[in-house]
């Protein structure tokens, strides 16, 4: 496909992915507009392909920058939100007026999306990806050109590149499955390319080799005391980023290696956490993990921000997104973001009911994250609005009060974005843990034998157990700890064995990570050890609808819970791996005969919805 670009002064959003392929400006945004193969493409006029950038150290840097600056944008931390929690049990719609947002999001948590819907649009990833593989390709030559910068600087700047680009795959992947992948820039009017669609074993083999390579000459995160050991991919943030990915990948295949893999690095940032922490700084101290007491946790994470506990956070500056979709939508009129916390937080109940799971109650009570995530708590109202980082109150001011007492400005959130904090990455382990028990065969055995194999069992168990434990102990205060969940009150309620601790991991990591971008990959995780017959290496559309195997119940009935009467028709629309994907954006997929859309959407002419 031939792409005619010519030069032009001009500043504006990235549309379509021809468009977002070329390098952005450093004042701000270059623009990109396409509509046909053969029309215009706007090329910005940009000093960074010229031959006289590339010459200093602090060119490099300048662009390492900018690229980190493109996962701040408003359209990249709204797709965060929509993307990792949208279309999970955390959200509902709130009552905003109509318009292109809340048409969209409407679309998208009725699991009726169309290919026109804003939420497809994967231009402003593929910006970001563009510019780590600008410095991917160009940082080698100012090697030769200023003699202050290094070889070790040179590995570490392709480090945090290669890292970054990996982490926007990641989110492609599990957003659209089947995802062009491309690992050298787009720069100037002489290049013609093809892009076609990769499958996502082939681009999640190729982000484990790019993050493998990242980790050899990673920042080491100690080497830092300001903002930079978290804002920066250090090694910490790579090592967890490979034991996500492993983490998924085993998932999808059922592939005990990959859940070994997983353990591996999760253990690697674990255990460099615990060599960073400085002593006295709340830390729980039963089980020896860094993570701050339940009197302060919320503030250090979500007020003071870069926390000892952080692994990988984007510095916003501005949050505009976070304050549009959890704060308030519009200004200070406003009185609610685009989505409030559903039904599901509505109360909270003891460790018995909670452990037991037989119904929606997500905390138990006396844990302080049923005050620090949400707004009135217990009031018996149905949805609430969100106060994990919006909130700006120390902790020990946490009640059950609503949020009109601690108003801030409408976008005056200057809130970072966590990606990936410790307590995430051992609830990733204890994951991976149970997965890797081995129950075949168990029934057979006689009397002894059996009663020793499910010792062996239950000791494997107990070691994913007190990584769960010690999250959950975290978020109590000292006169509740006697609340926390223990093996002891999981034994009494029949939920040991492997089904009941992926269940309870699952019900922990909504407790600790709501709102954060996590749950719906988590939900997708749990799927797919669920169901069998996924083909990893063919695209959805060289398989078709009728080939792919259905959602697993239980998943679609913890994806669908707070949504009332809509759950059942929301599970009769998820009915297999395809429609829990978003589609290929509508443009893009016109442009070029290379991108096959989802087959849940129609063809690539016609489409409908699902």
């Amino acid at each position: 496909m031939n792409i005619h670009i010519i030069s032009k002064k001009i500043r504006t959003s990235f549309l379509g992915f021809y468009g977002i392929l070329v390098p952005l400006t450093l004042g701000g945004v270059g623009g990109g507009l396409l509509s046909s193969c053969l029309d215009t493409v706007i090329l910005p006029d940009d000093i960074t392909v010229g031959e006289d950038f590339w010459k200093k150290k602090s060119d490099v840097a300048m662009m390492v920058n900018a690229a980190y600056q493109g996962m701040t944008t408003e359209p990249v931390i709204e797709r965060l939100i929509v993307w990792g929690d949208a279309r999970s049990d955390e959200f509902v719609r709130a009552e905003a007026p109509e318009g292109e947002i809340p048409d969209a999001l409407a679309e998208v948590m009725s699991a009726s999306t169309q290919v026109t819907n804003r939420y497809t649009s994967w231009a402003d990833f593929y910006a970001v990806i563009n510019r780590c593989n600008i410095v991917l390709e160009r940082a080698a030559s100012v090697l030769e050109e200023d003699p202050n910068y290094t070889e070790g600087d040179y590995l570490t700047d392709r480090s945090q590149m290669l890292a970054l680009r990996s982490l926007c795959y990641f989110y492609l992947v599990r957003n659209f499955r089947d995802v062009p992948y491309v690992d050298t820039p787009f720069m100037d009017s002489s290049q013609e390319r093809v892009f076609k669609q990769e499958s996502p074993a082939v681009v999640l083999q190729k982000c484990i080799e790019s993050l493998e390579e990242a980790a050899a000459n990673a920042i080491q995160a100690r080497s830092f005391s300001n903002w930079r050991r978290v804002g920066w991919f250090t090694q910490d943030g790579i090592h967890a980023l490979l034991a996500d990915i492993y983490l998924w990948r085993a998932s999808v295949l059922h592939n005990a290696n990959d859940y070994q893999r997983a353990v591996y690095y999760c253990d690697l940032v674990i255990e460099s956490k615990k060599a960073q922490h400085v002593k006295g700084r709340d830390e729980v101290t039963a089980k020896e993990y860094p993570l701050a007491n339940a009197n302060v946790a919320y503030t250090n994470l979500f007020v003071l921000m870069n926390a000892e506990e952080s692994i990988f956070e984007l510095q916003v500056k501005a949050n505009s997104a976070l304050c549009k979709y959890m704060y308030k939508y519009k200004d200070n009129k406003s009185t609610e973001g685009f989505l409030k916390a559903s039904s599901i937080f509505a109360s909270s109940s003891s460790v018995a009911t909670i452990v037991n799971a037989k119904d929606d109650k997500v905390f138990p009570t006396n844990d302080i994250r049923y005050y620090s995530s949400i707004f009135a708590p217990g009031t018996g109202a149905e949805t609430f609005d969100v106060r994990k980082m919006i909130s700006v109150l120390p902790q020990t001011n946490l009640t059950q009060q609503g949020r009109g007492s601690i108003d801030r400005a409408f976008g005056g959130i200057a809130q970072n974005y966590i990606v990936y904090r410790l307590s995430d990455v051992m609830l990733m382990k204890a994951e991976a843990l149970v997965q890797l028990v081995d129950t075949t065969g168990l029934s057979s055995l006689d009397a002894t034998a059996k009663t020793e194999r499910q010792t062996a069992i239950d000791n494997e168990l107990k070691k994913a157990f007190n990584l769960v434990e010690a999250v959950n102990t975290r978020s109590l205060l000292e006169a509740n700890k006697g609340d926390a969940i223990t093996w002891a009150k999981l034994t009494t309620m029949g939920r040991t064995g492997v089904d009941g601790l992926e269940k309870l991991i699952l019900e922990e990591r909504l407790r600790e990570l709501c709102f954060e971008g996590k749950r719906w990959y988590d939900l997708l995780r749990f799927n797919y050890r669920h169901i069998r017959g996924v083909n990893y290496n063919e695209s959805l559309g060289a398989q078709g609808l009728e080939a792919l195997p259905a959602n697993d119940k239980t998943m679609l009935e913890y994806a669908t819970r707070g949504k009332g009467d809509q759950a059942a028709g929301l599970q009769a629309k998820m009915r297999n791996e395809a429609y829990l994907y978003l589609p290929l954006p509508n443009s893009d997929v016109l442009l070029s005969p290379e991108l096959k859309q989802n087959p849940a959407y129609g063809s690539n002419n016609q489409f409908e919805r699902n």
